[in-house]
């Protein structure tokens, strides 16, 4: 067994520092994984690769990186321990193909709990707050677990409503008068309508915070709020945005800080890298893939694994004190980049142009491949106002703002809204790529 000890203060130090606590973790995770990891000690063994010999981080970049079809072909051989010893079963959401399934030990569970303190830490929560958990706790999804779990661990109090019904939700806030909350931020949007359709005076609600998952909320270099971000900011400024970044994959998340200027890591639970398309790091500025080794996960750990998502990182330091790399919130999927008419397209900047068009209540984008090949792009959009002349406007914004136009196709905005909820997602899906 890895040792578990945890030191919560790590963040604080100086990087010389955490990169000597960081390059300790390193050389167990590597000493576990290759005796009892099916995968790694093969890939060991095909490349030759001396662990002993890897002592820096640096030293890394010698074991090649894996993948997701690598967990997805190979599963099983990622698992480091018997049936006996996993206690929950969590998978992927096949966003970008099938499902993985991760296997959970009691002590991965206590390290989700952990890396969840530190997360709403972080955003400024303590145990004096009460947080109502918008998400589902279901469906195996292994965040909304972990929230729950950190939650517990930092001392809030927490109700579980899980995610829709907003009916329910200002039940709840009226009854129990949760301080922070945890959604989708465009639920959010959903929250407002609902209680000023209903004389709800959500502005004098408890709610003062809320961490927003699965969407991003501001620009990823400038930091200020993006237009879904303003939209909520502007109908309910008593509320503070923080957003979190995570994937099952990695099992830690990337959270604001009061300062609002990036996620910082949490550096005893996992190692970061930012890569190009060869497997090269980028600098500052540069777009890179979140390639992470996970540390102190003792049922599915992973060495070197590329994320697909793409990020800006920034090195240095906060004002809050952490001396931690900060990532931005994601530009877009590696595997879900467009290439539209000579242009390159990531969703997020498809959606932030539709967020900022008022008389788009909602909407689905969709790529496919052309008859000649190429990518092409369909926006859904559910309006109460079709209109040619109304295309004709949504267009002319998007040549404005990234120099191509999609198609256009004008719907009921509950229609729509059945294609953003199937009933097997545990998340809102607003891109589908048929490519």
């Amino acid at each position: 067994m890895m040792n578990m000890g945890r030191n919560q203060g790590i963040q604080f130090l100086s990087r010389v520092e955490i990169r000597a606590y960081q390059e300790k973790r390193m050389a167990e995770t590597l000493d576990y994984v290759s005796k009892k990891s099916p995968f790694y000690s093969k890939l060991f063994s095909d490349n030759h690769i001396d662990i002993s010999k890897i002592r820096s981080l640096d030293d890394l970049s010698c074991i090649p990186v894996t993948t997701k079809p690598d967990l997805q072909s190979r599963n099983q051989d990622f698992v480091c321990v018997p049936p006996s010893e996993i206690v929950d079963y969590p998978t992927t959401s096949g966003t970008l193909g099938d499902p993985v399934t991760f296997a959970e030990t009691e002590s991965d569970l206590e390290h989700l709990a952990y890396n969840e303190f530190l997360s709403f830490s972080t955003a400024g929560c303590t145990r004096d707050d009460i947080i109502q958990l918008m998400v589902t706790i279901d469906r195996r999804f292994m965040a909304g677990l972990a929230y729950f779990l950190g939650a517990r661990k930092l001392g809030m109090g927490s109700v579980r409503v899980g995610n829709g019904i907003p009916e329910l939700q200002w039940d709840t806030i009226r009854r129990i008068h949760p301080t922070v909350g945890m959604a989708v931020p465009s639920f959010l949007i959903k929250l407002i309508d609902f209680a000023e359709s209903h004389g709800i005076d959500y502005r004098a609600s408890s709610l003062r915070k809320c961490v927003c998952i699965g969407e991003a909320l501001r620009d990823p270099k400038t930091f200020e709020l993006n237009t879904l971000g303003q939209v909520i900011h502007e109908k309910w400024p008593e509320l503070e945005l923080y957003t979190t970044y995570a994937s099952t994959e990695m099992q830690h998340s990337f959270t604001d800080c009061s300062y609002f200027n990036g996620g910082h890591l949490q550096p005893e639970l996992l190692i970061v890298e930012f890569l190009d398309d060869n497997d090269r790091p980028v600098p500052e500025g540069e777009a890179g893939e979140v390639t992470i080794t996970t540390l102190g996960v003792t049922g599915m750990p992973l060495v070197r694994f590329k994320t697909g998502d793409m990020v800006y990182h920034y090195d240095e330091p906060c004002r809050c004190g952490r001396n931690t790399v900060r990532v931005s919130s994601v530009v877009g999927r590696k595997r879900q980049m467009i290439k539209f008419k000579g242009t390159t397209l990531y969703p997020p900047a498809l959606f932030d142009i539709l967020d900022n068009i008022p008389e788009v209540k909602n909407y689905v984008v969709e790529v496919g491949t052309s008859s000649i090949g190429t990518d092409d792009v369909l926006v859904h959009v559910g309006t109460l106002n079709p209109s040619e002349r109304f295309e004709k406007e949504i267009k002319d914004i998007f040549r404005a703002k990234v120099r191509v136009a999609p198609s256009v196709i004008f719907h009921d905005p509950e229609e729509v809204a059945r294609m953003i909820y199937p009933p097997m997602s545990r998340k809102p899906v607003k891109f589908i790529d048929n490519r």
